[in-house]
């Protein structure tokens, strides 16, 4: 069996009687895009800076490639570059200088560094502001930075923190298909994000977490279809219709001349439908469909919207 690139077993972590993290458990296979989806303040940051050696656990393990992420600190952060939320950077040197110090940091000499900074300030579009200091960022500018120094050692996992908080549009969908990219050359990435759209269409595999509590676990279609509230409704034409015998393989509800359908999947569960009540005379007037998405599951599991 491969070793996973992130395993989580029984993660705690408290800050006085707050406590962050409460029993986390999560594997993260080699070359997988992750996601980690949940709001503001349910422990997303927190799992991230324990596996990067940032914050101390409490309870529990957390290994990289197989190797404790305290014990053998060295090699499991040389394996992992980090797009943290915050800058923690020196703002008064250009952005070209700073990814340098990165590389440095890593054992990169200048010569070996230049070909591979060259190309995240070209892939980033950063290249025109090579010179500038962090400050002479726009927001958006500045979270490509942050990219650009987890990437610049060429490191086998990807974290990335909230990457396209506060940014446009354009950006988003830029960063979006950078991120693919990436992913399709093997790296491993764990996304964090609240973001639903994010997760669905860049996630393979997410997990919902909240209140420092995994709920759930899978990918967007396994969750949608198992927690969503997909559903078909029917207007129908004017007419008596004997539906408990016509439709007793669905679960629905009628409103005077319209049923609503309960399904998982409504793009089988259509034609079946309409088979059934073309059988049976029904008039049709129109029908459309409602699909689930990882927002349904969220309300779901939790009760609240992501943003709340």
């Amino acid at each position: 069996m491969q070793t996973p690139a992130i395993q989580i077993k029984g993660l705690t972590k408290s800050y006085g009687d707050v406590h962050a993290l409460q029993g986390v458990d999560m594997i993260i296979r080699e070359g997988e895009f992750f996601g980690l989806l949940g709001p503001n303040g349910a422990g997303k940051t927190t799992t991230i800076n324990i596996v990067t050696g940032l914050v101390f656990r409490d309870k529990g393990s957390t290994k990289v490639f197989g190797k404790d992420t305290v014990k053998d600190f060295r090699f499991t952060r040389s394996k992992i570059g980090i797009a943290a939320q915050e800058l923690s950077v020196d703002w008064f040197f250009p952005i070209e200088k700073l990814l340098y110090f990165q590389a440095g940091y890593y054992g990169l000499t200048q010569t070996e560094a230049k070909p591979k900074i060259d190309d995240l300030l070209d892939r980033l579009g950063l290249s025109g502001k090579r010179t500038s200091r962090l400050r002479q960022l726009s927001g958006g500018m500045k979270r490509r930075f942050q990219i650009a120094k987890a990437l610049v050692h060429d490191p086998d996992i990807i974290i990335l923190d909230e990457p396209t908080a506060g940014v446009d549009v354009e950006l988003r969908h830029d960063l979006w298909q950078y991120l693919r990219d990436l992913h399709a050359l093997g790296k491993t990435i764990l996304l964090t994000t609240h973001y639903i759209e994010e997760a669905e269409f860049l996630c393979e595999n997410v997990a919902i977490i909240n209140n420092g509590k995994i709920l759930k676990e899978g990918s967007p279609i396994e969750l949608t279809r198992e927690l969503g509230t997909a559903g078909i409704s029917v207007q129908l034409g004017h007419g008596e219709y004997d539906f408990d015998s016509v439709l007793k393989d669905f679960s629905y509800t009628q409103n005077e001349n319209k049923l609503h359908f309960s399904v998982k999947d409504p793009d089988s569960a259509m034609p079946k439908i309409i088979r059934q009540l073309s059988k049976a005379d029904v008039h049709i007037q129109s029908i459309e469909s409602k699909v689930s998405s990882l927002e349904d599951v969220f309300l779901n599991l939790t009760g609240k919207g992501i943003n709340e």
